[in-house]
């Protein structure tokens, strides 16, 4: 049984991957300078019964450099969009007006700066977690081999070759962090 045991390491990698772009998104939605419709994309609104996001309640404009306005098509989600935004860890204060929200983008000061590199830390953290969670999974099928009588050698080899890919994984996570703090402090 030991020699048909195959890992699909590829599709380890593919699944981590998938952390990355989503880290990718979250650091776009952490705009330093101006305002962005892609600043909402990780926010999800509790709408019809499941997590929504913003831009399939809404239209997302950006009609000058220092507000975004959300134009929220179903009157009953208005409160919605504006308590996900508040707890989004974004830093914008909402204001209502009608079924449209507006979000005045702050200036950054030193403060709004070690916030968001707090939210980029937070963002970073949970790519983590999800390439962990594909490290554990590719760990579970090598134990499970393990059981179904793979060799003690094998098991460590495939061990040693997930951990590999988990760790060149969390550099990478590591240094797309330490590169979008550094945008964020840079004035």
């Amino acid at each position: 049984m030991s020699d048909e045991f195959m890992l699909d390491t590829d599709d380890l990698e593919r699944r981590m991957d998938g952390a990355m772009s989503a880290l990718k998104t979250e650091f776009a939605s952490l705009r330093t300078g101006r305002a962005s419709a892609s600043m909402l994309e990780p926010v999800m609104v509790d709408a019809y019964g499941s997590r929504t996001p913003i831009n399939q309640v809404g239209t997302v404009n950006v009609p000058e450099p220092r507000m975004v306005t959300i134009n929220v098509w179903d009157k009953s989600l208005v409160g919605k969009v504006e308590k996900a935004i508040r707890e989004s860890g974004l830093g914008i204060n909402p204001q209502l007006n009608g079924t449209i929200i507006m979000l005045p983008i702050p200036e950054l000061n030193e403060e709004r700066r070690r916030d968001l590199t707090k939210v980029a830390g937070q963002y970073a953290e949970h790519a983590r977690v999800a390439v962990r969670n594909v490290r554990r999974d590719g760990m579970d099928q090598i134990k499970k081999a393990k059981a179904d009588g793979m060799s003690e050698d094998d098991q460590k080899l495939w061990e040693s070759e997930v951990q590999a890919i988990t760790d060149r994984f969390i550099k990478t996570v590591d240094e797309m962090l330490e590169t979008k703090q550094a945008e964020i402090m840079h004035v």
